[in-house]
């Protein structure tokens, strides 16, 4: 019961990260120490599940799908994703380059608190840091073949999946591929309308996307856990220019309700930035933000570390010695 609260914020944490785009909410769960409890306790959704049910009833269930973590984990990501997202709309609206700001910085932090989690790195390692830095810099630009689907029920659906996958991953963010597919505004309006059609077709691609991902990063995380941690740091580094603050867009395309999808950005000093649009860089805030960003990813993660037994729930198997 103590620790039901602590989970509820880690979940606010979790849906607030999630409605910006660039960041993501496996971001929130790693440096707050439940990121492997999360995607084993997520895995245990499935046939399994009923199995549990048959040989135990209702308490052996409980304890399979590791409810007392799952309730108040799901409570915090839905009352803060529909809390913050007109508060969101407005920031990105009226204050970008701050936001921007203070999402790099967290991220940023990030990105060192995940590369001092490997204890057993091996230089073959630098092949999954390699291929996570190349996937998150050409999978947004692959997100608007999404749209040649037709169908716009259907691309709710993989967008749902695509987008709920992304939150599993340390540094991909699910948002900002949702932005990418044209589908950002859709859906937010969407959560914030109370849409039942549209949220419950997102909804279906979200538990597709849930079941398969789930079971692979599951998969990785016992059998190759350091090469996995290495990948994740990849995500992680490769998603900082998408939250750069100071850019400019130079490449774009309209998406099927004419909204402005972007594929490329250059990204300047600030100076140039101040040039090139006329208005003020926030140079004095956007550094200030970033510094608050890092310091609170740093003080999650000293709050948030405890010994990896407590993390993982029960049945869900540890780094193997594929990776010693």
């Amino acid at each position: 019961m103590k620790r039901y609260p602590g989970i509820f914020l880690r979940g606010a944490g979790m849906g607030a990260a999630d409605a910006v785009p660039g960041v993501s909410g496996g971001t929130i769960a790693f440096i707050t120490g439940i990121y492997e409890e999360l995607i084993h306790t997520i895995k245990q959704f499935g046939p399994s599940a009923f199995v549990a049910w048959r040989r135990g009833g209702l308490p052996m269930l409980v304890a399979h799908l590791n409810l007392g973590f799952v309730v108040p984990l799901l409570a915090g990501i839905a009352v803060s994703l529909v809390s913050v997202a007109h508060l969101v709309v407005w920031l990105m609206e009226d204050h970008p380059l701050l936001l921007n700001g203070f999402f790099f910085g967290l991220v940023a932090a990030s990105a060192l608190v995940v590369s001092r989690h490997p204890s057993t790195w091996r230089w073959w390692h630098v092949a999954p840091l390699v291929a996570g830095l190349l996937l998150a810099h050409f999978l947004p630009a692959l997100m608007p073949l999404i749209l040649m689907l037709g169908s716009p029920q259907l691309i709710l659906v993989v967008g749902g999946a695509i987008a709920i996958s992304a939150l599993l991953l340390p540094g991909v963010s699910g948002s900002f591929l949702l932005l990418t597919m044209g589908l950002y505004g859709t859906v937010m309006q969407g959560i914030r309308s109370f849409d039942l059609g549209l949220i419950t077709l997102f909804g279906l691609g979200c538990l597709i996307g849930l079941f398969f991902f789930s079971r692979l990063l599951s998969w990785l995380l016992r059998h190759h856990h350091t090469a996995t941690l290495q990948l994740l740091v990849g995500f992680i580094v490769g998603s900082l220019p998408v939250l750069w603050p100071w850019r400019e867009l130079v490449r774009y395309q309209l998406g099927p309700e004419g909204q402005m999808i972007p594929l490329d950005y250059r990204y300047l000093t600030p100076a140039d930035f101040a040039l090139l649009t006329g208005e003020s860089a926030q140079l004095a805030g956007v550094v200030a933000l970033m510094l608050v960003g890092a310091a609170l990813v740093l003080l999650l993660d000293r709050g948030g570390r405890r010994p990896a037994a407590a993390r993982t729930p029960r049945g869900a198997n540890k780094e193997d010695a594929s990776d010693a």
